[in-house]
């Protein structure tokens, strides 16, 4: 028995017919000591079989070091949607729940290859030349993180220089210490700027626009 609802199958394909160009779903694993990565690919073969323009590709985060290296996977399972280019666009855990909505966002937003960002943001966002790092710490139950998750891909999306991670709190406690995720959604950028809770663009702008100024000062 599959993971999607045949409901869910008939919503999601008519969802994806409005994909511009082909994506590749290229999804990082292993078979060991990885809870979640079997329903991970799962979901992801579910996904694929839907739409003439999804193509899965599997890779061993262990034998697998060269595509590990170049897309520079840190934890598994790892998701990352590729078209005519790397968008820098990463999901760490399984897309479930609310998730599963910001990952079809994802995949029509690569498949456009470009964002649909307010015209002003993305002006201020071509400014940005270091590299910018965005992690978004989500759980499946949290309405508010699909939002989050949004912008930090899609301002990935119109700047090479920003990479936006989502990251599930509950299948990576080790980093949700670390960065004292204690509510969802919370996104560090650059490794010292937050943002509590879900925001409008115009403030993660700002946030961003810190961390780059913190960046280029330093």
């Amino acid at each position: 028995m599959g993971l999607l609802s045949d409901e869910d199958k008939k919503k999601i394909k008519e969802k994806l017919e409005n994909l511009d160009r082909d994506i590749k779903i290229l999804f990082f694993t292993q078979e060991f000591e990885c809870p979640t990565c079997s329903e991970t690919r799962n979901i992801l073969m579910e996904t694929s079989n839907l739409s003439e323009k999804l193509d899965m590709e599997i890779y061993d985060f262990q034998k697998d070091g060269d595509k590990v290296k170049k897309y520079g996977i840190e934890r598994i399972p790892a998701i990352v949607p590729v078209s005519s280019k790397d968008y820098g666009i990463r999901f760490y855990g399984i897309p479930a729940g609310f998730e599963y909505a910001a990952f079809l966002e994802a995949l029509l937003d690569v498949s456009r290859g470009e964002s649909t960002l307010a015209r002003d943001i993305k002006e201020k966002l071509k400014a940005i030349d270091k590299p910018i790092n965005i992690k978004v710490f989500v759980l499946p139950t949290c309405p508010y993180c699909p939002s989050a998750v949004r912008i930090a891909h899609q301002f990935a999306i119109e700047n090479e220089y920003i990479k936006g991670e989502a990251i599930e709190a509950q299948e990576f406690p080790d980093q949700a210490l670390k960065y004292q995720v204690t509510a969802t959604p919370k996104t560090i950028i650059n490794e010292n700027i937050e943002i509590l809770g879900a925001v409008p663009e115009t403030e993660f702008l700002e946030k961003v626009i810190e961390a780059y100024k913190k960046s280029s000062s330093s």
